[in-house]
């Protein structure tokens, strides 16, 4: 009996017989090599996790079973990250990094200097984001899965949000307060286009009633904003 070194996504994880779709069933028979009586490790984003022991090594429909679930974690990640959408595959270089860590959902704003196609519903940039968000929770071997929202306006998601802002800014202070970073309560960091958000929408965010608005500032080098989603990140969790 041999368990692969690698995480395998179920979206619904029960006591008993479960066969995993194709793309995990061929991962973890063709590539890890995985055998019947050897066990798999399943993961199904909801903060569950389970070993499978394969019954049916079948590259199409592998059948394993489970005897018990684990519930390590049961919360789901409070902080989450709202970014810009950027040109060429930037969102999803982000997405792959960021949802490494334990963050709750990534969403795409449509902003002033953002420099995505106006006309697109940015669809297929979704989907490949959901893809890559789903390799990095395996890759991880985190509990939930980030989620990924949008694409949305900027100033309709700012007017529907509740919860705490974090906002890399100049003009902001080079460590969070420690009631912040320590609780991570509902709280959402902002990070811009290249160029930065447009003064409008800076007064927005420093005006929002809707929460406390914080500003983190990176450090002396002008960043670029996929570089700035990671490093703010690294300063924060």
């Amino acid at each position: 009996m041999k368990t692969p070194d690698s995480r395998f996504y179920c979206p619904l994880i029960v006591v008993g017989a479960i066969t995993l779709d194709e793309n995990e069933s061929n991962h973890a028979v063709k590539v890890c090599r995985a055998a019947v009586g050897d066990v798999l490790e399943l993961c199904d984003g909801q903060g569950h996790f389970a070993n499978g022991t394969i019954k049916v090594a079948d590259p199409k429909a592998c059948q394993v079973e489970v005897s018990q679930i684990e519930t390590p974690k049961p919360q789901r990640p409070t902080l989450n990250l709202a970014i810009a959408c950027l040109k060429d595959d930037a969102l999803e270089e982000v997405v792959f990094h960021a949802a490494q860590t334990e963050i709750g959902s990534i969403t795409f704003l449509r902003t002033d200097y953002s420099q995505e196609p106006k006309n697109s519903d940015l669809h297929k940039l979704v989907r490949r984001s959901e893809l890559k968000s789903l390799v990095s929770l395996k890759q991880s071997k985190k509990p939930w899965l980030t989620q990924i929202c949008g694409p949305i306006a900027f100033r309709d998601w700012l007017k529907e949000y509740r919860g705490d802002l974090i906002l890399c800014d100049l003009e902001g202070e080079r460590t969070l307060p420690s009631e912040v970073v320590d609780k991570l309560n509902n709280v959402t960091l902002l990070v811009g286009p290249e160029g930065g958000f447009s003064p409008e929408e800076i007064q927005l965010v420093k005006s929002f009633t809707g929460g406390k608005t914080y500003l983190l500032n990176l450090g002396n080098t002008r960043l670029r904003a996929r570089t700035a989603a990671i490093v703010a990140l690294g300063r924060i969790i």
